[in-house]
């Protein structure tokens, strides 16, 4: 990761190593879990999360956001972001980075639940045919800071490919601008099928805008260096009624994310590991009426799943092992009481 794009991640996660946060009452307010764009597959799963986690007595607050850094941005401040969905490459793009701070903050957070493949759009007109194509072009990469912004890059960086322009502009303005020809090219990172593409396809009942949905298309993502880093699928008819033809493309984890609350130090991390011990079992026991009501990515859900380097977050999983989301506060305030010296001075994760 060159030292320019660490410096602008810095910024964007607004990173102070060191400096306590003191945390509110988590019982007094709604659990605030961080997504996605609201037109995006993020914010529809944590709809279908909040509304499984009633029935264990947790309300959770859904909240769209600009992508995955934001997202880790938000978990790190004073707002009420305890939970978060972000993108698997993202998080590993943080802990390989040469920046000390960035592998701290990686290293703080834990993996509730894998979900689903996030598949990589590349929506652009007939003119680029392959990913090489993108050299010398105006290119749409999202919002910076977003899940878009990141994977934009980093496959940017993999392939060794140079745009002449990176336009940082949200998806509906990106979509538009390709279908005007104001750009040549878009990525955008999410479960198919994404609402956007699928109304993209309307455009065919409208003799004035038919000609754009003729000239463009999803251009085929299989080089072999960027298999290295994510997994090989398809985008077809079956996700896009438009589209005549199947696509090769790549695609990434979204995953549930947290910071590691295991240590109960504080009543504070106490209270959260109990709060993610209640969703994990609210997730395990709904699974299957997900898959069968909730957003159709669902049924291509493993709770067991294995994501590359990331720790598996004990707290939701204690109900699993246990069959009992009950945490015994008595023994973890004996602890906290018996370490008087460390936790008031801890810093803790803000809620």
């Amino acid at each position: 990761m060159n030292r320019l794009l660490i410096g602008r991640l810095l910024l964007l996660l607004n990173l102070i190593v060191g400096t306590p946060v003191m945390a509110a009452d988590v019982n007094t307010q709604p659990v605030g879990m961080v997504t996605g764009s609201k037109t995006g597959t993020y914010i529809q799963f944590g709809n279908d999360i909040a509304g499984v986690a009633k029935t264990v007595g947790l309300d959770i607050l859904v909240k769209d956001s600009k992508g995955s850094i934001d997202n880790i941005r938000r978990m790190n401040s004073k707002e009420n972001a305890a939970l978060g969905i972000v993108q698997s490459d993202v998080l590993g793009f943080l802990s390989r980075s040469e920046s000390p701070e960035m592998r701290q903050l990686a290293g703080r957070l834990r993996l509730i639940f894998p979900f689903y493949n996030e598949e990589v759009h590349l929506f652009a007109n007939k003119s680029i045919q392959s990913f090489g194509d993108l050299q010398g072009k105006r290119v749409v990469v999202g919002e910076e800071g977003s899940g878009n912004w990141l994977t934009a890059i980093n496959l940017l960086q993999l392939t060794g490919a140079k745009p002449s322009e990176l336009l940082q502009i949200a998806p509906l303005s990106g979509v538009t601008a390709v279908l005007k020809g104001e750009a040549d090219a878009m990525f955008y990172v999410a479960g198919k099928p994404v609402s956007l593409f699928t109304k993209v396809g309307n455009l065919i009942n409208k003799p004035e805008f038919a000609a754009m949905l003729a000239n463009v298309h999803f251009v085929p993502l299989d080089d072999p260096k960027m298999l290295r880093e994510y997994v090989a699928t398809r985008i077809g008819p079956s996700d896009y009624e438009w589209l005549d033809r199947e696509t090769p493309t790549i695609a990434v984890k979204a995953v549930l994310m947290s910071f590691d609350f295991s240590g109960r130090q504080s009543a504070y991390f106490a209270q959260r590991c109990q709060q993610l011990a209640k969703l994990g079992q609210a997730i395990r026991a709904n699974l299957n009426a997900l898959q069968q009501t909730g957003h159709p990515k669902w049924k291509e859900v493993n709770l067991n799943e294995k994501v590359g380097i990331w720790s598996l977050d004990s707290c939701s999983r204690d109900s699993a092992k246990s069959g009992d989301s009950k945490i015994d506060l008595t023994r973890e305030l004996e602890k906290i009481l018996l370490n008087q010296q460390e936790w008031p001075y801890r810093m803790t994760p803000a809620a």
